[in-house]
């Protein structure tokens, strides 16, 4: 798994994530609030696996292949 989501998008997938799951566990919003786990996964794991298919990655260009980027 090499790492394809970096620096904002980590952010925003985290924030996201956290946010919908914080509403669907108060009642606010139906099921589909839980699949806020998804982007929050993604964001915490720095990977997702909707990119290699579509030919995206948000690291940038100064990830080595051995480690994350920062």
């Amino acid at each position: 798994m090499k790492c394809n989501v970096g620096g904002i998008d980590r952010i925003l997938r985290i924030s996201v994530g956290i946010v919908l799951v914080a509403l669907a566990a108060n009642g606010i919003v139906g099921w589909w609030g839980w699949l806020g786990l998804i982007p929050l996964a993604t964001g915490i794991f720095r990977f997702c696996p909707a990119y290699p298919l579509l030919g995206m990655n948000s690291c940038g260009t100064s990830c080595s292949k051995d480690s994350c980027c920062k």
